[in-house]
């Protein structure tokens, strides 16, 4: 079995929170764990350390979770839910009290790739912040939604009509000091300039 010391990628630890009153009262199962679970290891070749948080949508609660998962060296920290214009919605307020700089690009682009989908994506408010040296991204709560949004929207012959929003995600985490994360082609590719990327090992 290959170790995280001798596996030829770096290893990386992301934050997975589900944020749903009803699913962390036990009301029903939740979905949003086991999806960007799945996902990310499809898309990701490095080794991956989950630190996995299902919590009520309390703006406290989340803000407290957010920075207990970036203290604890996740690089990559992925909420789902709480993103609507519903009143106990409030992720994206308790993401930006935490946050050091935001980066309003990674909200515009959920919304473009949710609108080639369906026109009520105008009421997502997911926005994306850097603390420290983490990214925190806030995703859709559907596990359908969620894989669009990292993957981006497919024309019918396959080829890209928008850009997921994952491709960035590497080269935004290498710019902040993060572990050099390399992608799975067919799930999503990774950006970089060719001045960034590293030789194939």
């Amino acid at each position: 079995m290959t170790t995280a010391t001798s596996h030829p990628h770096d290893p990386v630890r992301i934050g997975i929170v589900s944020i749903s009153d009803r699913a962390s009262s036990g009301v029903y199962e939740d979905k949003g764990l086991p999806a960007l679970q799945d996902w990310l290891t499809r898309a990701l070749k490095n080794p991956i350390t989950f630190e996995p948080r299902l919590i009520p949508d309390e703006q406290d609660r989340i803000s407290a979770t957010l920075i207990e998962l970036v203290d604890a060296g996740c690089a990559l920290v992925l909420t789902t839910g709480g993103t609507g214009p519903a009143r106990r919605d409030v992720t994206p307020e308790a993401t930006l009290a935490v946050a050091h700089k935001e980066m309003p690009g990674f909200g515009e682009q959920m919304r473009q790739i949710s609108l080639a989908f369906v026109p009520t994506a105008i009421l997502s408010r997911q926005v994306a912040v850097i603390r420290d040296n983490s990214l925190i991204i806030n995703l859709p709560g559907q596990p359908k939604a969620i894989a669009e949004t990292l993957e981006g929207a497919k024309n019918a012959d396959g080829s890209v009509k928008v850009n997921g929003i994952f491709a960035a995600v590497p080269y935004c985490i290498d710019l902040i000091g993060g572990p050099y994360l390399e992608t799975n082609d067919e799930v999503i590719k990774g950006w970089r300039p060719k001045n960034a990327v590293r030789p194939a090992r």
